[in-house]
């Protein structure tokens, strides 16, 4: 679980107002998704996307197997399955909410690079929306027992001049469990 970040409202919270790394047509759609009346896709039941699934003030569980890592989401009750078997990506994924994920061990940390994604998602809250060419990788590094760091580099250039990098904590919820 992680905690209500600056991330899940704002990806871009690191840079100051009017420095953020948008291109003229993210500007665009960012400021779409900002007028009044504006919905956001999860505030309707539509499924969050990467990575704003992990950024959630919700838990979520992580289910290790020998082939593949999954992650139950109680937010919308989701899941996505990070292939850790060697497999490479698929000439041409279907779009998806969550994209598509391919996981290996870099010594005691999970990287994870996703793509295939739709465009239908956000970023955060805020409204920071992405293109179907967006490139995600995680870095998940367990540091001590009730805490894992989390590295996140957004690459998308229909959106960003530049890659994104965000890092938080998330938090062990020991005995618990994950509801619809």
């Amino acid at each position: 679980e992680s905690e209500n970040s600056k991330y899940f409202r704002n990806i871009l919270s690191d840079f100051k107002p009017g420095e953020e790394p948008l291109t003229p047509a993210a500007r665009e759609i960012f400021s779409q998704h900002t007028q009044p009346g504006v919905i956001g896709p999860s505030l309707i039941c539509l499924p969050d996307g990467v990575p704003h699934a992990d950024l959630l003030p919700e838990p979520f569980k992580i289910v290790q197997t020998p082939r593949e890592t999954l992650m139950l989401y109680e937010v919308e009750t989701i899941f996505r399955q990070i292939f850790t078997d060697g497999r490479k990506f698929p000439t041409d994924p279907a779009p998806a909410w969550l994209g598509y994920s391919i996981g290996k061990w870099e010594g005691d940390t999970l990287v994870v690079d996703t793509q295939g994604f739709n465009n239908l998602s956000w970023l955060d809250a805020g409204g920071h929306g992405h293109s179907e060419d967006m490139r995600v990788q995680e870095r998940f590094h367990r540091k001590d027992f009730g805490h894992m760091e989390v590295t996140v580099t957004v690459t998308d250039p229909k959106t960003f001049t530049k890659p994104v990098t965000i890092n938080f904590v998330e938090r062990l919820l020991p005995d618990t469990d994950v509801f619809e």
